[in-house]
């Protein structure tokens, strides 16, 4: 397999029991063999060599590419395995070399004042949407479900996450709502139809803004919801309310001054704003080299260290901050689990090597949300004092109405691609 491959593979897995079998067929043990038996087949002579030289990206590529075969327990196994025994801390010097050279690049890259938004969102936003449709819940929310009872489905976790942010904005009949990061739609036409508000959505996916359209055409919402191929930036008005569930991951280091300045130009002075984002519990400065390449370009996790002061250079007040660990790590579970059993399809609409693809980005996720600590981050923010009442009751007294509501409303009709 490669000196490179045993001697980290020796040196990092001390808990577990990890076998990897060489192009040879030869087979060696890592470990202390408690726990279930995972095992691993290199295919060339040349993948573990690769993998040892700049694991961060080569083991997703390997994975990809066919050249690292899981053949016992599957690919979150093996990376939850290798997160648990610390192989970052085990990097030699080629690899540290490599991390700062790309942390040096990431933070180049990030202040320069190219606009990038719509071409990073249309790289993984645009795919085909029957993709979407394998493991997305009934409405299509791709982004952090919550799973509040967490024995529930996913449906009714994605659902519960709806009415919860909902809650989180005290919304009134006939007020304006902009949605920043619309999505395919589902979170504008829950507030539309729970509340009675008017409500723009933006979007820079053209997939998504079709989509998004015809859903509320089919719903009899066109009086009400609007969405719009725009970028947050170019945004006029006045909003009673703004909301952003899973974009501003997208905004990037460099931006977070000229983000929360536009949305403090367009909310009103007694309007209230709520964030919801993937987080970090401290500053990495740059992201995993494999999920920059192929998953999200230009995106980046921020912690709130990085993002409260551009919040109060804006003039916000910070009236709620809410942590949400282990959330997302359920959600890419069951959309791992959906996406696998519906492999064959995701086959036809791409290849062997793209459901490879998908798949390790799920797994990765997962693990990073498992063993990172990353959070969802959710932050009310308000100009005005009065705006947010001064206590947290009116959080579970407003979710009590939308499951009023949810339990009359109409069920949605299956997205149409």
């Amino acid at each position: 397999m490669g000196m490179e491959l045993s001697t980290l593979l020796g040196r990092v897995i001390r808990n577990g029991q990890l076998q990897v079998v060489d192009p040879s067929g030869e087979l060696a043990h890592y470990g202390d063999g408690v726990g279930p038996t995972l095992r691993i087949r290199l295919a060339d002579a040349a993948v573990g060599r690769d993998i040892a030289a700049d694991p961060a990206l080569k083991i997703g590529e390997a994975y990809m590419d066919g050249r690292l075969v899981v053949e016992e327990g599957d690919i979150f196994d093996v990376l939850s395995l290798l997160r648990r025994n610390g192989i970052r801390r085990a990097a030699t010097i080629g690899v540290k070399a490599k991390g700062l050279l790309r942390l040096l690049a990431y933070q180049i890259n990030a202040r320069m004042p190219v606009n990038h938004n719509r071409r990073n969102v249309a790289h993984h936003y645009d795919l085909d949407a029957r993709l979407f449709d394998l493991f997305l819940d009934r409405d299509w929310q791709y982004s952090c479900a919550y799973f509040e009872p967490r024995d529930i489905s996913l449906d009714e976790a994605q659902t519960a996450k709806k009415r919860h942010v909902t809650a989180k904005l005290l919304l009134m009949p006939g007020q304006r709502v902009l949605e920043v990061g619309s999505g395919w739609g589902g979170l504008a036409m829950y507030m539309a139809e729970s509340a009675g508000v008017d409500v723009t959505g933006i979007t820079l996916s053209e997939e998504q803004l079709a989509i998004s359209r015809t859903r509320i055409a089919q719903r009899g919402l066109t009086e009400h919801v609007r969405f719009e191929l725009k970028d947050y930036v170019d945004l006029d008005g006045e909003f009673d309310r703004i909301v952003s569930v899973g974009m501003f991951e997208h905004v990037g280091l460099a931006n977070y001054g000229k983000f929360f300045n536009t949305m403090a130009r367009l909310l009103k002075k007694e309007g209230v704003m709520v964030l919801h984002y993937i987080g970090r519990v401290k500053p990495a400065y740059t992201i995993n080299p494999w999920i920059e390449k192929y998953i999200f370009p230009g995106g980046y996790l921020p912690a709130l260290s990085e993002v409260l002061p551009a919040i109060e250079r804006a003039g916000f007040l910070v009236k709620d901050i809410e942590m949400l660990p282990m959330h997302y790590a359920w959600t890419l579970r069951a959309w791992r689990e959906r996406f696998v059993a519906r492999w064959d399809e995701a086959a036809r609409l791409y290849d062997a090597r793209f459901c490879r693809m998908w798949e390790f980005y799920l797994a990765a996720m997962e693990a990073a949300f498992r063993h990172d600590r990353l959070p969802i981050i959710q932050i009310q923010l308000a100009r005005h004092q009065d705006a947010v009442p001064f206590a947290r009751d009116y959080i579970g007294e407003a979710e009590a109405r939308l499951r009023e509501f949810e339990a009359k409303r109409p069920p949605l009709a299956p997205v149409r691609i």
